[in-house]
């Protein structure tokens, strides 16, 4: 068992895979990993950012494709920094922070910039293109949309999801100009028509929308809502072939909606079942659409899917190898009434045919906090639980994005006392259903949910 993913590469998608880069040589205790990579358009480089020892410090190295062998290109002080490429495979931007030493330790974290590296020039050549000086607490990430028309740049500080974006014509190489520039809501860059933006805003729409921005006019009162906010999350916008793919949180599950670029419904794609996408990815001039997909029971999975077919069905790439024979268990969804009333969803997996005589060993875990979902997911330990007879169950309790801002705030300051109220009538209801028994639940959470279990256990 390796410490680290391989990164594999194939020169088609039923050719053979070949290592590109394994970071398991890179250290003898399996602490370096990869934290981010991009290849360049044409698939010649790689460029990929490494992380020593859990730290969030990252170094850019470039790798050619086909030798497998890195060039001499090394940037060092970034942290969470994208890497755009250009479209001809030259350069790419990326964000840094100053070198130690020439700032304050105090300011190490401030005063992150946007650079532009050519391919085989030292750092210290590298071109800066953006900062803040004035607002030294923005992190920036930066990107290059498809047509390579435009740098967009979406800013924000620490972990307040409220952005900003502004944006570069490099035809022109003029300056940077804003688009929004308001911090006053979530703005994430989708794709573009020209110099009209799309772009994913909870802006008067918690649950989200896809709206359409004219870069010439982009007062809010003129922006076109091309997938207006429905009654279930929109968690992410993807542009692949000439459709808009919309990954939808229902109930802590994911579906996939296809639309067209007018913002006219197209159809679903049918996921495997239960479970939540991990990865969507596609490009706005290819019919072909990939995603990974996960569940409880089965381990992330890639899946094709042919846009430009009505008729097609996700295909997967490739099926991992388990000793665990998913057949013989199950997921099912359930519903809850907390104390006040509300209704919460429960993930809960078992064996098949598990009887409900009230003492099965049942491990209940949650989260409830911070404006995340907690979606199905993965676990070998968990099928070693499942395997043994036990019962996982996986409540979503207020606090997280399940539903929304709404359901966020619903669990957080002097509300948080409802998150707690949740996960105890998530056991009252395992035990009132026949699951298991106070004798034989175990409760489980991390981080923010280690503060949920102490809570309920005094």
């Amino acid at each position: 068992l390796l410490n680290q993913p391989l990164l594999t590469v194939r020169e088609a998608l039923d050719a053979e895979p070949r290592t590109l880069l394994d970071v398991n040589q890179l250290s003898d205790d399996g602490t370096v990993a990869t934290t981010n990579q991009a290849a360049s358009r044409d698939g010649r480089l790689l460029a990929y950012a490494l992380a020593e020892s859990g730290s969030d410090w990252q170094t850019i190295r470039v790798r050619d494709v086909e030798s497998g062998a890195d060039l001499s290109d090394e940037l060092r002080w970034c942290k969470f920094s994208n890497i755009a490429w250009l479209p001809d495979g030259s350069g790419f931007y990326y964000s840094r922070y100053p070198e130690p030493g020439s700032v304050p330790t105090s300011r190490q974290n401030s005063h992150n910039r946007v650079y532009l590296h050519r391919i085989g020039d030292p750092q210290a050549d590298d071109t800066l293109v953006y900062e803040r000086p004035d607002m030294p607490d923005l992190h920036f990430f930066a990107e290059v949309s498809h047509d390579g028309r435009y740098l967009v740049i979406t800013a924000s500080i620490g972990t307040d999801p409220r952005t900003r974006i502004y944006y570069r014509d490099l035809a022109s190489n003029g300056d940077i100009v804003p688009l929004l520039d308001g911090v006053d809501a979530k703005y994430e860059f989708v794709d573009n028509d020209d110099a009209t933006f799309y772009i994913l805003t909870d802006r008067d729409a918690p649950l989200g929308r896809l709206v359409a921005i004219d870069a010439a006019d982009p007062a809010p009162e003129r922006w076109r809502d091309v997938i207006p906010e429905g009654g279930t999350p929109l968690a992410a916008v993807v542009a692949a072939g000439d459709r808009l793919v919309a990954l939808m949180l229902i109930d802590a599950q994911h579906r996939i909606d296809l639309y067209r670029r007018d913002g006219t419904f197209d159809r679903m794609i049918d996921l495997p079942g239960i479970g939540a996408v991990e990865a969507l990815s596609g490009e706005p001039d290819d019919p072909e659409l990939f995603l990974t997909f996960t569940s409880f029971l089965t381990p992330p999975t890639p899946y094709r899917y042919d846009l430009a077919d009505p008729d097609a069905r996700l295909a997967p790439l490739l099926a991992p190898a388990i000793d665990f024979d998913s057949d013989v268990y199950e997921t099912r969804q359930v519903f809850f009434h907390s104390q006040d009333g509300t209704r919460v969803p429960m993930f809960v997996s078992h064996r098949k045919g598990l009887s409900l005589h009230g003492d099965n060993p049942t491990l209940l875990y949650a989260y409830g906090g911070f404006n995340i979902s907690l979606m199905p997911a993965f676990s070998p330990t968990n099928l070693a639980w499942l395997e043994r007879g036990g019962v996982f169950a996986q409540a979503n309790l207020r606090g997280g994005e399940e539903y929304g801002e709404e359901w966020h705030q619903a669990g957080m300051l002097e509300r948080k006392q409802n998150v707690f109220d949740d996960f105890i009538a998530a056991a009252e209801w395992l035990i009132g259903n026949g699951y298991t028994s106070r004798e034989k639940l175990a409760i489980n959470g991390r981080s923010n949910g280690g503060l949920l279990v102490g809570a309920c256990l005094t």
